[in-house]
């Protein structure tokens, strides 16, 4: 199976317990590997791919965790576009907006918040990762820049997929698009 990973990271498929047959990896942060010497890892925005992805297609189109990143509707709209034009599967993860605790700030209903009071708790939460910016305008940018989806945005950027349900105490955690 050739599967495309967008917004992957080496950690996740060097430790995954089975590996497709072909991988490529395309995610802004990327760099050469030697973990993944045997797939393909491209330095690059899953919204507007290399040009070396044109006219190719994938068995899976694999993404965890990305689209609530990339920056926006039309954004979304082109990481989707992408999805669809590199494959008819896909597997396509996000949080749920509605999940009580907010998973990058790990905060009870942080995404609910205003603007200038989740830029405060970010600032002061214990709980933020080593390396979290300190200055408020960077703090701001982290804070703007994760919009989790509902699942009818998820439907809008995915017809016809179905879109299943991953639970956490009954809850619904994340959404995926699946096809």
């Amino acid at each position: 199976m050739s599967v495309i990973d967008l917004g992957g990271t080496a950690d996740f498929w060097a430790s995954a317990p089975k590996r497709p047959a072909r991988l490529t990896v395309i995610n802004p942060a990327a760099g050469p590997d030697s973990r993944l010497s045997w797939a393909e890892v491209i330095t690059g925005d899953a919204c507007d791919p290399p040009d070396s992805l044109n006219g190719r297609t994938f068995d899976l189109v694999y993404s965890n965790s990305t689209i609530e990143h990339v920056g926006g509707h039309t954004r979304r709209k082109l990481f989707a576009d992408v999805v669809h034009r590199l494959g008819d599967r896909m597997w396509i993860q996000k949080p749920y907006r509605y999940f009580p605790i907010e998973p990058h700030f790990v905060f009870p209903w942080f995404q609910h918040l205003p603007l200038a009071a989740r830029t405060a708790v970010a600032a002061h939460w214990p709980l933020m990762p080593p390396g979290f910016p300190t200055d408020r305008t960077e703090i701001e940018e982290e804070v703007l820049g994760i919009e989790l989806l509902s699942v009818m945005e998820m439907r809008s950027y995915f017809p016809g997929a179905v879109i299943e349900y991953e639970r956490a105490g009954g809850l619904v955690k994340s959404l995926i698009a699946v096809s």
